[in-house]
């Protein structure tokens, strides 16, 4: 209720659509209002006969766009035959419902407290169901993401959306198996495509993503990720021919993207690009919300800039060729994301055994969903963002320390968690997802290589760092972080010291 349906019929009206408004049909099919029908049927009354006409109108139709009412889901009926249509979910919080429905004749949402009750109730259902969502926003909003909607329908079957939204910009997020395979009919973006990959991942998939005017490979790994390696990338997209109308494809894991990224920033004050994640790490964590980068001696990510993609195509699929030990490191994202979004998600991601990459399409997709809607509220790493470097704080320094080739980005932030943790004073937490990295053979202990002392000096260099200190990300239980917390310097070494038994 309140969501926006109204605005997007019209919006798909003007798209040249056949729309049809499930409250108007029911009206039309019982002779009466809504409320009236509630009144003399009662909700388990009328619940039916919307199962009936409504069921038989999913059943049959072919085309066009259906606003269902906001608990026509709860009849498996309607679910069932959903399955053959592709479900947009506009989302709004209970709040923002009730003030724009306050004073309607709602016969279910007489206050605040009724629409609250309504939509935590529902809200799994809309969860399940959704292969579109399309969060809060102004009345032109889904006007806006309606053709990425509607390119559901030329892309393989189970692709799913997510339209990222914040104060910057807006794209389009697609995560599905396959996606690369479809991408000869279909692309996000006009204009020629200039790749940024790596000879590991070029082979085999730079031809799915193509025409290419050029094809620019940088070596994996964190050394990649310079100044130097970045005027090489923007001289070889000038030497090219590269114009503000074309855009760069970011074809790899988290340090093609991140390096690519900052070029597409500075290639003539800014060019598009669009993110093809391949590795678990960037489909899960760093492809979205425009955080883009490269290290100095001095640190990790110490130059960089905030450019949001044009699009990002997660395809799944590709998990598949990773090697085992980059799939693990890679799920220490989605356990990070796991921790703080708690729920529904917490619980998938602590029960996961050894990685079946095709088992991770809805793991993805959840996780791309969480750190969106933080970008959404928080795009500029102001507040709220900064929960998502829990674990990151002491990784990075361990990365740092280690001279970025001892451990992979995901193992050194899955030590960085433990140490988080254990500062956090949960115990319990601490053990359990210790036993979740053993299961996935992930290191739990740091190498004796590893000077503790660089460890703390690199952490004393961390790019958050205020006047009062390095602030960590902590967090008691799941779904409940607390940032910018200042820890005593000796409870620090003791939790990284902790670390080498």
């Amino acid at each position: 209720m309140g969501a926006g349906k109204s605005a997007a019929l019209a919006a798909a009206r003007e798209a040249g659509l056949e729309t049809t408004e499930i409250d108007e049909l029911m009206e039309a099919e019982l002779g009466m209002s809504i409320a009236e029908a509630f009144e003399r049927l009662g909700e388990e009354g009328f619940r039916a006969r919307e199962a009936e006409v409504v069921g038989a109108l999913l059943e049959r139709a072919d085309g066009g766009a259906i606003a269902l009412g906001g608990g026509s889901v709860l009849s498996k009926r309607v679910r069932d035959a959903l399955a053959r249509h592709a479900v947009v979910w506009l989302q709004i919080d209970a709040e923002e419902a009730w003030r724009r429905i306050a004073g309607s004749d709602r016969p279910l949402a007489r206050s605040a407290e009724d629409v609250a009750r309504l939509l935590e109730v529902r809200l799994p259902r809309y969860e399940e169901l959704a292969d579109a969502v399309v969060p809060q926003g102004d009345r032109d909003l889904i006007r806006r993401a309606l053709p990425s909607i509607q390119a559901l329908a030329e892309l393989p079957q189970g692709t799913k959306l997510l339209w990222a939204a914040s104060a910057s910009g807006e794209y389009p997020v697609f995560v599905g198996r396959g996606l690369l395979g479809a991408t000869d009919e279909w692309w996000p973006l006009q204009g020629r495509r200039f790749c940024v990959t790596h000879p590991t991942v070029a082979p085999l998939y730079a031809d799915r993503i193509g025409p290419l005017v050029t094809q620019i490979e940088v070596e994996p790994g964190e050394a990649s990720k310079s100044m130097s390696e970045a005027e090489e990338v923007l001289r070889e997209l000038a030497r090219a021919g590269m114009t503000r109308e074309d855009h760069v494809v970011a074809l790899g894991g988290g340090v093609v993207g991140d390096l690519a990224g900052l070029c597409a920033h500075l290639y003539q004050r800014g060019a598009p690009i669009v993110h093809v994640p391949t590795t678990l790490v960037s489909q899960v964590d760093s492809a979205y919300g425009g955080k883009t980068g490269v290290d100095l001696p001095e640190g990790k990510n110490y130059a960089g800039a905030y450019h949001l993609p044009a699009a990002v195509l997660a395809d799944t699929s590709v998990l598949e060729t990773l090697p085992r030990e980059e799939l693990a490191a890679g799920f220490v994202e989605a356990l990070k994301t796991g921790l703080l979004a708690g729920g529904a998600l917490w619980e998938r991601v602590r029960k996961i055994e050894p990685l079946d990459p095709a088992q991770l399409d809805d793991v993805v997709f959840a996780c791309a969903r969480y750190k969106c809607e933080v970008v959404a509220a928080d795009e500029r790493d102001a507040g709220l963002r900064q929960v998502l470097n829990l674990g990151h704080t002491v990784g990075h320094a361990i990365e740092a320390a280690s001279g970025y080739s001892l451990y992979r980005h995901g193992e050194a932030i899955g030590l960085g968690l433990l140490a988080a943790l254990r500062l956090s004073d949960a115990p319990d937490l601490s053990d359990e997802v210790e036993t979740i990295l053993r299961r996935h053979a992930l290191p739990v202990s740091l190498d004796r290589s590893v000077d503790v002392e660089e460890v703390l000096a690199a952490l004393q260099r961390d790019k958050k760092r205020t006047a009062e200190g390095v602030g960590f990300v902590l967090l008691s239980e799941p779904d409940a972080p607390r940032t910018g917390q200042l820890v005593d310097p000796d409870r620090v070494r003791a939790a990284v010291e902790e670390l080498l038994e």
